[in-house]
């Protein structure tokens, strides 16, 4: 069957008597176990299983309480107080407490972890007892809890005794293939690529709605064979169902497709800050990007309609900004997005000294967004029609990250689901300009930098006024609209098939969350 909604939560009567494996595959293994060595959603999404934070976000996507039972404000927007929750345990039966938390923080929001832009509102971490601590922010941060719902709490004592104080997203140490955290799930078995085993914890705090006796995921890059992988029954679950399979499989009577739209925003990015090309053929010593006009062309150039109407099936809706119109802040007096003109393209190529085009690298990657390398080849040619030619380098997503934070691409594709689902989330991470000591822009790969944009982010932080921060939202947006700061194309859809006796929870961030699975 199909169905649609968004977030689809398949409601649970009493959890079954019997218990039962459960199997599932994705197209994209996560890269780490470590929860603060990289901030991406398959590897957040993934470890939501295994650890834990102070707050978890629920089936409706509601903050809640997790290892904090509650917060409150301090004083006149000072920080939060967290009052943690006690008789907790990690999986190898250290108990949870204050120090867990200083460590964590200190942990994730060093310069070694791909998490420390979320702790940038942040001036200290307070133990005040074993089971209250007080997060300082250097202003009023309304959205604080919301922040941190990812931000995941590490066994200080494991990690002493392993040497993995610190993460290494790039050599990597034990916590990389290693877990110990208070969730729901244990990893048992960790073969990256291959196989990640995992198997309840019997001495998890909350109550467990699952019927799960042990769970296994498998990475399965070839869409076509895990379509035939749930039909045959060989899994139980795939994420994603491929676009053109979702009626098919919709129409096999031991088969559902669950179909929402994701938070998630593909757009395309510039590097910004470069001198010159690196994979032109001809234009060796300019970086055409780096003029607007050239960025506005290639907005203009790009057919979003023919792309989700080809590509997308019809099922992804056009984006305008760097976050959906579901997310908080969203800016509706700025809904419209450039629209297809060709020809107003090679006008702006040729106002920009770019008469003739030019040639440039084009990075994707192929294994991470839905459909991610076709959306890359029809961008590559609608482009070309206007002069541009772009040189596609697709590749696996483990490979695809190091190349962008070693700036090699003179364009690419990103998608950015904000974990906050507010607007000032990509700001925060997107579009600051890139500052190791404030811990902005961590995600801004091309150095996109604009004064007012600074100016305004920790105006949007501590602004208690709906209205008055709506307004700063949107002259943020209609700055990076009018800069072309990126080209944003559309929202991806959610797409998951599942066997017909499986009852699950799709979330709009694409979270698989094991612990609301039960097998009937």
């Amino acid at each position: 069957m199909l169905r649609y909604a968004l977030p689809v939560a398949v409601a649970l009567l009493a959890p079954p008597a019997h218990a039962e494996e459960f199997n599932w595959a994705e197209t994209t293994d996560p890269q780490t176990m470590d929860p603060h060595a990289v901030n991406s959603a398959a590897v957040l999404g993934f470890l939501n299983n295994v650890y834990e934070g102070l707050v978890r976000r629920g089936k409706d996507m509601s903050i809640e309480p997790a290892l904090a039972t509650a917060w409150e404000p301090i004083g006149d927007g000072e920080g939060w107080r967290f009052t943690l929750r006690q008789g907790v345990t990690f999986h190898d039966g250290a108990e949870f407490n204050a120090d867990d938390v200083i460590f964590s923080y200190q942990r994730a929001s060093d310069e070694a972890s791909d998490t420390r832009s979320w702790f940038a509102p942040v001036s200290e971490v307070i133990k005040v007892d074993d089971y209250t601590v007080d997060i300082m922010t250097t202003a009023p941060n309304p959205i604080f809890p919301d922040s941190i719902a990812n931000w995941m709490m590490m066994d200080s004592g494991w990690a002493e005794a392993n040497d993995t104080t610190l993460p290494d997203k790039e050599s990597g140490n034990y916590a990389t293939l290693n877990t110990n955290g208070t969730g729901a799930f244990k990893v048992t078995a960790r073969e990256p690529g291959l196989r990640t085993m995992l198997e309840p914890n019997a001495d998890w705090w909350d109550e467990a709605e699952h019927n799960i006796t042990r769970a296994e995921l498998t990475p399965i890059q070839n869409p076509a064979t895990a379509v035939a992988a749930l039909l045959s029954g060989d899994v139980d679950m795939i994420n994603p169902v491929p676009i053109q399979d979702a009626q098919r499989l919709a129409a096999a009577g031991n088969v559902q497709v669950i179909q929402g739209i994701e938070a998630r925003v593909i757009m395309l990015g510039f590097p910004h800050e470069a001198d010159a090309l690196k994979y032109s053929s001809e234009t060796t010593d300019a970086n055409p990007f780096a003029d607007a006009r050239v960025r506005q062309a290639v907005a203009h150039a790009i057919n979003v309609p023919a792309i989700l109407q080809t590509i997308m099936r019809g099922n992804a809706e056009p984006a305008s900004q760097l976050v959906s119109p579901a997310m908080r802040g969203y800016s509706a007096s700025l809904a419209d997005r450039p629209a297809y003109d060709p020809e107003q393209a090679r006008a702006l190529l040729t106002e920009a000294g770019y008469e003739n085009g030019f040639s440039f690298g084009l990075k994707c990657p192929n294994d991470r967004y839905l459909n991610d390398e076709a959306v890359c080849q029809a961008v590559t040619g609608m482009l070309a029609q206007v002069g541009i030619t772009a040189v596609l380098d697709a590749m696996p997503v483990q490979n695809y990250w190091p190349e962008l934070r070693a700036d090699n691409y003179d364009m690419y594709l990103l998608g950015w689901s904000p974990g906050t689902f507010d607007a000032e989330h990509p700001i925060r991470f997107l579009a600051s300009t890139p500052n190791e000591e404030k811990k902005l822009g961590s995600w801004n790969f091309g150095g996109y930098s604009n004064a007012r944009v600074d100016e305004l982010l920790p105006m949007i932080q501590s602004e208690i006024d709906d209205t008055e921060r709506q307004a700063m939202l949107d002259e943020a947006t209609k700055i990076l609209q009018d800069e072309v700061a990126y080209v944003p194309m559309y929202v991806q859809p959610l797409v998951w098939g599942a066997k017909a006796n499986i009852d699950l929870t799709q979330r709009p961030d694409n979270f698989f969350i094991l612990r609301w699975v039960t097998i009937n």
